[in-house]
């Protein structure tokens, strides 16, 4: 039978749509390149300028700049704008707060700052900007540096981060704004890396952050984190809905910080990816003095600190949210589990990401708290994480993601399955790589990350995920009852088994000759140090 056109012509529309398609993707994978190189280019020149300061100190200071650099830009595009348009006023504050870009006074502006970057009083000149900045917008009081002006910071190293600010050249669009916010991002986590353990405290490596939101899946409806440091959960659920084709709009962005300059550093850093967030701070902490005591949230994302002892515990002995019993006064592990799960609505989903220990520890009631978790059937699925992920500490950490309510819940849309009386359990330890450059800290890959989400969408019924399966070494879905003759210990390693050996290819003839070479060469090697030392000891006898 003659086939028809559309039939004769599919096959070369196809290899057109694949090469077109691995074009658009050679070009993506091209431009990351280049943004990544900018980044770390831009990040070399700005550390080199610190000198002997420390990042702790320094980060604010290059990134206060920065930030002042896009607020500056993004106002002045929209200046522009106004200014030609017959019926507006570019002068109107009212203008720039109807767009959801901050006004900037204008001895605030970059221009300003650019003009007089030589100037011995520019320190002070900075500090004003910023003060300035903050009494204009009352959503950024209190969030701005104003350590411009100290004697201890060095006026040249001021100048040049200026120069080198001015000089990052854009052009208004949203691909700058997106541009700035990644270079931002791309810093906080370099300073994360040069402060050690105190960066860990602020800041949670990006692949950990990611696999939590690859994981959880927020696409719309309230997003809580407790302990949110520098915003990186709120930034990548963003991310995670622009790739999805969603709306940022359709999330209302909620947290808490006890740390009063990481807290501002978190401000600044979702007003550049343009997020507006009901951010909260008070010095007491999320679980001594909750800003949201009765807020109910769709997704919790946590990395909240490990094995903290000096929690008050003992004054919250008995609080309302330890349903599953009270956490022990000594570590406040099982407290953040429980204050996460309190705070979940009807249907919320919420991570956190807990030391190992949290896995197995029977000490304090700890055991006892598990058991009531498992058996209440607040625990969705529990990942290991490789070691080696958070910068400062070799602590190995894990992934509990719990479900409020398993028997029902909707991801992208999606009715998920009945997942009453299963765990399920992935173990990651083996993945991971060390970061270029580095001989300590690890991350995974994007690939690793996918496997991860993938493998817990599948398991709780996305149609898009394919179908579940167990994965020796891997992932397995247990019932309470396996986990029960477990003692209610949650380490993934128990559950998932031992991986099949790797094929090599090699016949097993071919592979038990080598390997029988390989000890006969030892035992030679071994005879030869044995007569050497007897001959050396006859010398000395």
């Amino acid at each position: 039978m003659k086939r028809s056109l559309a039939a004769r012509l599919m096959p070369g529309i196809r290899s057109a749509i694949l090469h077109r398609t691995i074009r658009t993707a050679i070009r993506a994978e091209s431009l990351a390149r280049i943004l990544m190189t900018i980044e770390r280019t831009l990040f070399a020149a700005a550390d080199k300028m610190r000198g002997a300061m420390d990042a702790g100190e320094y980060k604010h200071i290059a990134l206060g700049l920065l930030f002042l650099r896009y607020v500056s830009e993004s106002f002045q595009r929209l200046h522009d704008q106004l200014d030609a348009e017959d019926d507006a006023d570019a002068e109107d504050p009212d203008e720039y707060l109807a767009q959801s870009v901050f006004w900037v006074p204008e001895e605030a502006r970059w221009s300003n700052l650019a003009k007089n970057s030589k100037d011995p009083r520019i320190g002070v000149m900075i500090d004003d900007a910023m003060r300035a900045v903050e009494a204009s917008n009352e959503s950024l009081k209190g969030a701005l540096p104003k350590v411009f002006g100290r004697e201890s910071v060095d006026r040249a190293m001021l100048t040049g981060l200026i120069d080198l600010f001015t000089n990052l050249k854009l052009d208004g669009t949203n691909d700058d704004f997106d541009l700035i916010g990644r270079i931002y991002e791309y810093c906080i986590g370099e300073f994360a890396g040069s402060e050690g353990k105190r960066g860990g405290e602020f800041y949670t490596p990006k692949s950990v952050v990611d696999t939590m939101v690859e994981m959880i899946e927020p696409t719309r409806g309230r997003v809580y984190d407790p302990c949110c440091g520098t915003g990186g959960f709120f930034v990548q659920s963003e991310k995670f809905i622009e790739a999805h084709q969603g709306s940022s709009k359709d999330i209302a962005v909620y947290g808490q910080e006890r740390n009063h300059t990481t807290f501002g550093l978190a401000r600044m850093n979702l007003a550049i990816r343009g997020i507006f967030a009901d951010i909260r701070w008070n010095s007491e902490g999320t679980l001594v003095r909750d800003a949201f005591p009765d807020e109910r949230f769709d997704y919790i994302l946590a990395n909240p600190p490990f094995n903290i002892s000096d929690w008050s515990g003992e004054l919250l002995r008995e609080d309302a949210r330890w349903r599953y019993g009270s956490p022990p006064a000594g570590n406040a592990n099982f407290a953040w589990i429980q204050h996460i799960y309190a705070h979940l609505s009807a249907s919320g989903i919420g991570g956190v990401v807990m030391a190992n220990g949290s896995m197995s520890s029977m000490s304090g009631g700890e055991g006892d708290i598990r058991r009531a978790l498992v058996e209440g059937d607040a625990i969705d699925a529990m990942v290991a994480l490789p070691g080696q992920l958070f910068y400062g500490t070799q602590i190995p950490a894990c992934l509990w993601i719990m479900a409020k309510d398993k028997s029902n819940g909707i991801a992208k849309d999606a009715k998920l399955r009945d997942r009453r009386g299963e765990v399920l359990f992935i173990d990651a330890r083996k993945m991971g790589a060390l970061v270029a450059g580095s001989r300590k800290q690890k991350e995974l890959s994007a690939k690793e990350v996918a496997r991860i989400a993938t493998a817990y969408h599948a398991w709780r019924g996305e149609p898009d995920a394919g179908a579940y399966e167990d994965v020796p070494g891997f992932c397995k879905s247990a019932s309470l009852e396996e986990i029960a003759k477990h003692n209610f210990v949650l380490t993934p390693g128990r559950y998932v088994g031992a991986g099949a050996a790797e094929d090599d290819g090699e016949p097993f003839e071919e592979r038990f000759e080598r390997l029988m070479a390989e000890l006969r060469g030892h035992f030679a090697e071994g005879r030869r140090l044995e007569a050497e030392i007897e001959s050396r000891l006859g010398v000395l006898g």
